[in-house]
């Protein structure tokens, strides 16, 4: 899968992974891909939440050591 775009949010504590995350799609096309990765561990579900709220589709989670890696699809 293509990603088009990726937001390094490591460091930031909710709600911020999810608003630049916002910010982030509202500046892509419908069925781009955008990458976050995050050290807060509340984004995994946070992601899920949001995805199910903005219609945008949730792709793909996985957590590599420290890193929550959420990827979304635009709508």
């Amino acid at each position: 899968m293509q990603v088009h775009k990726e937001l390094d949010a490591r460091g930031l504590n909710c709600p911020l992974p999810i608003l630049k995350a916002k910010k982030a799609l509202a500046d892509m096309t419908t069925g781009q891909v955008l990458r976050v990765i995050s050290t807060d561990a509340g984004s995994v579900r946070d992601f899920q939440a949001f995805a199910k709220q903005t219609g945008n589709e949730l792709v793909e989670q996985q957590t590599v050591g420290a890193d929550h890696i959420s990827v979304l699809k635009r709508r």
